[in-house]
Formats: C-alpha cells, structure tokens, sequence
C-alpha cells in the first residue's frame, strides 16, 4: 500500500509539533533537531516539517475525510488548537460542493480539512474575502515571505550533487 508524503519547511519546530500532534492526535515517531516526522496510518502518510532554512510552505495542505462525524471530530481538534477557526459550509472549489474547516499552522500554512458533498462544472466560485475568481479555496493567505537558502533536499543549478538527504 502506498503512504503519502509531505514535507514542508516551517519557523518553529517547538510549535509546530505542538500544532501537528494535537491535529494529528499523534506525537511524532523522530524527532531531530531539524527535522520531524510522522508516520500516520489514518490517513496514510509520511508527513515531515524540517527548520532548514528554505522558503516557508507550500500554498496548502488538507485532510479529506468521508463523513460528517469524522469532519466534526477534526473540527473539535483544530478548534483546541486555535480559536477562530473558519468555517465553510457547501462552498464551491476545486470542481466540487464541500464542507471545510480552514486553520493556519504556527509558520502561517493554509490547512483546510474537509468533506467532498459533490462535483460540480466549474473550478469554484470567488470568496467575498478574495478580488480575483481563482482564489476560490484559501481563505486567508498567510504564508510569511522568506528568503529561502539552498538546501540538500532542494536542487539548485549551482549544485552538483546526487546525494539525498530526505
């Protein structure tokens, strides 16, 4: 069976594993002083966070879930994490009808966690939040600009090396 795997570049390692455990319900299998990692069975996935320098995140993450109690109970989860947590019920992107919950992580990282509903014909509907029609699915926009560094686990034309680090 195949497993998913995510890594992603943070500010704060202390708080995000705060953040990752809670919302996983699950303390990390390593822990290094750069780099953690999660094996998780439900969902399947190699989820990573390292502190190494490279620009912060990626646009967003998410958890999709089959049910309404499943989607209540990550509900309960990311609101002991946060307070303000964002609610959007039957919207309209990425061609489907769902229901979501958005939080931001400690490095300012988009999560969403949902339940598809249905499929529809277009990408999405514009946020009232949003100016331009493609910004249909993130909610806020947080992510901090850094100025990423090279790293080993990302490939720079300057570097000849086939090690891998990751």
């Amino acid at each position: 069976m195949k497993r998913l795997h995510v890594h992603v570049s943070v500010d704060s390692l202390v708080e995000s594993i705060k953040f990752y455990s809670g919302m996983f319900a699950v303390e990390p299998l390593v822990v290094k002083d750069d780099y953690v990692k999660w094996m998780l069975d439900d969902p399947r996935v190699n989820f990573a966070i390292s502190q190494r320098g490279a620009a912060l995140g990626v646009n967003h993450l998410g958890v999709q879930v089959e049910s309404a109690s499943e989607l209540g109970e990550m509900q309960s989860r990311l609101e002991s994490l946060q307070p303000g947590v964002e609610k959007d019920e039957g919207v309209a992107c990425c061609y489907a009808k769902s229901d979501k919950y958005w939080v931001t992580d400690p490095s300012g990282i988009a999560w969403e966690t949902f339940q598809t509903l249905g499929t529809i014909p277009v990408f999405g509907e514009p946020r009232k939040d949003k100016t331009d029609s493609v910004a249909c699915c993130i909610p806020v926009a947080k992510s901090p600009a850094k100025a990423a560094a090279a790293t080993c686990c990302t490939p720079s034309s300057s570097s000849a090396s086939t090690t891998s680090c990751c």
